[in-house]
């Protein structure tokens, strides 16, 4: 166990070198913070530091860096999550506010996290595995053309259109859209699919083959938002942080976050919006995100995530604002969720 000391030079190294991205030398710990003993001791306590393998000595004649290890340690034990000012959460809700439906509050959301984080921010759409049906509409665009939206509980919104082969009557179409929201409003998708198979018996024989049609479409559609999963990604640009060196970091985390499997694999932890799960270099399931941390959380309601979001970023992150910044992020899109 280190003594309080040692651990007061751990948070010194990791938040200089977060500020710096240079080695950090004892000289410049004793300049820099007050820690109250000479310059001696300080390299007494990094020796030790190094021993225990939470900071390395990338070169030499340098100063030393902090490990995976070191940045666990200052993740756990010795930061404190960073409270947004007044002005940061102002902006959030406004911003997110002018949202017209989940594509948009999806899209404004990655963009948002990305500009405030400088990261790399990723957002999973709502699960509708655990969606249910609010809402389904069928509207006649003309004779024998039939325009179905079904709403989720979520705000998820799917148009698809029926063809019939011949004219379709007003008062079966009223008839067919209350029946259906009968059947299946409150239903979660992954049942709703077996409501519908006995919406066809509620009508006349001569009437089944239109709804037929209808709920084909509509069970196709429970069935692909069901097994289909999203995700937007935003602010790759900021990988530039990284510096030079983009052949061995920058590129792979590039190639990595084109692969959709990996990210919702980096999401997956994060299934509660009530806790942030931080990742930190080789924590990460995948060699290619060896330099990278991911801080990521769920989103919906208090008992139940409806999707995650989070950020990838290199290991010398700032972790106190960037873990503040998604924690609040995460609030204000589940309250804007709740409210819609």
């Amino acid at each position: 166990m280190l003594d309080d000391r040692k651990l007061d030079v751990l948070r010194a190294i990791v938040e200089d070198y977060v500020a710096t991205h240079e080695p950090i030398g004892s000289k410049a710990l004793v300049d820099r913070h007050n820690l109250g003993v000479s310059p001696a001791t300080v390299r007494n306590d990094m020796a030790a530091l190094e021993e225990e393998g939470y900071i390395t000595q990338p070169h030499t004649s340098a100063g030393r860096i902090p490990t995976d290890a070191g940045y666990r340690l200052f993740v756990d034990k010795l930061s404190t999550v960073k409270t947004l000012s007044v002005a940061e959460k102002k902006a959030i809700t406004s911003f997110l506010a002018g949202a017209v439906d989940l594509d948009d509050v999806v899209r404004r959301t990655v963009r948002l996290l990305a500009q405030i984080t400088r990261q790399v921010a990723i957002v999973q759409y709502p699960s509708l595995n655990r969606s249910s049906v609010r809402h389904i509409e069928v509207v006649t665009m003309s004779p024998r053309r039939l325009l179905l939206v079904l709403i989720t509980s979520n705000g998820r919104v799917e148009q698809r259109i029926v063809e019939h082969p011949h004219d379709v009557d007003e008062q079966l179409i009223a008839d067919l859209r209350s029946r259906l929201n009968t059947a299946l409003a409150g239903q979660r998708l992954t049942d709703a699919a077996t409501v519908l198979a006995g919406v066809p018996e509620l009508f006349a024989p001569g009437d089944r083959s239109l709804v037929a049609a209808v709920v084909t479409t509509l069970f196709e559609t429970f069935t692909d938002e069901v097994g289909e999963q999203r995700i937007a990604v935003g602010g790759a640009a900021n990988l530039t942080r990284y510096g030079d060196d983009f052949e061995r970091n920058v590129k792979p985390v590039l190639e990595a976050l084109e692969e959709h499997v990996i990210l919702l694999k980096l999401l997956g932890e994060a299934t509660n919006p009530q806790t942030l799960t931080v990742r930190i270099g080789h924590e990460n399931p995948f060699e290619e995100l060896a330099t990278t941390s991911v801080v990521a959380t769920g989103y919906g309601s208090k008992s139940e995530a409806l999707a995650t979001l989070g950020i990838v970023g290199p290991t010398h992150m700032d972790y106190p604002s960037t873990m503040g910044a998604v924690r609040a992020v995460a609030r204000y899109v589940s309250q804007i969720l709740a409210e819609s």
